[in-house]
Order: C-alpha cells, then structure tokens, then sequence
C-alpha cells in the first residue's frame, strides 16, 4: 500500500489546483457570457454558478478516472485511488467531487444562516472551517481527508512507485 503524503504536499497541490483553475473558469465564464450575451456580472449569475459547477466537475472527474491526477496531483506526485487500491470508478469520482465541497459548503452555510454577507465575515468563516477540516485529518483514518474516508478513496505518495 503507497504512503500518505505529507498533509503540506497535499496543500500544495490544492494551491496549485487553485492556480490553474482559475485559466480553466476564465475560459468556462468567458464561453457562458458570450453564448449568454452577458452584460452585467449579476445577469445570469445562477447560470454562471451551474455552468462552472459543471465544469469543475467534468474537470476532475475526467482526472481522476483517467490516472487518478490532475496535472497539479502530477506536480506534487500525489494521486486519488480507491481505499482498496486501483483506480476510481465514475461513481467514486462523482461521490468525492461532491464531498469534497466540504471544504467550502458549512461555512457557507453558516453565513448564509447567520445573514453575514460581508467579504470579510465569509472569508474568515471560510478560513477558520477550512483550517478546522484540516484538523480532522488527525484522527481520520490514514490521515485522510473526511471526503475521502466517506467516498472510499484515499491520496497517496506516487514518488515511492
């Protein structure tokens, strides 16, 4: 069975995700204003929302079914693989995706319940859950991420293959 890798190896790929995201949903967007005849940022904003929640999820859903890596895994030689071993099935991927909006959605939530809509409300109740979910990583199993324990798959170190 290949090595959990350190949780600071996996933050860097999640940066990096982040990174070359942002080319991807700049395309995405840019494709959905023009086919949509977008003239304001508010005008077709659930559109937009649904649009480029589809987008990341064809993203890494191809990725993960078709190596188990994204090219930011590939960059810090981390890759998703099913809690047995082996590849993931579309199901397994689909599952993950969704659970992985875990690192987002509560806090979300949270502000959304409490009517805090100020930038600075939100992103600090995003930081402080996120650095909560990291937390969580010490007593999960194998020290994975709560989305992968439940969706049955788990990141490994691919540099010892």
């Amino acid at each position: 069975m290949l090595p959990t890798p350190a949780l600071r190896r996996r933050l860097a790929a999640f940066l990096y995700e982040g990174v070359l995201l942002f080319g991807v949903l700049f395309a995405v967007g840019l494709v959905y204003s023009i086919a949509s005849n977008q003239r304001h940022a508010l005008q077709g904003r659930q559109g937009m929302m649904a649009v480029t929640f589809l987008a990341l999820a064809v993203y890494f859903l191809w990725f993960w079914t078709h190596g188990g890596q994204t090219l930011a895994m590939k960059t810090w030689h981390v890759r998703v693989q099913a809690a047995q071993g082996g590849g993931l099935s579309l199901r397994q991927a689909l599952v993950r995706y969704m659970l992985a909006w875990l690192w987002f959605l509560p806090a979300w939530g949270v502000c959304w319940l409490t009517g805090w809509h100020e930038f600075k409300l939100v992103a600090g109740a995003t930081g402080v859950w996120m650095v909560m979910y990291l937390l969580f990583t010490r007593i999960t199993p194998g020290q994975q991420f709560v989305h992968d324990v439940i969706a049955g798959t788990r990141v490994v170190d691919t540099r010892s293959t």
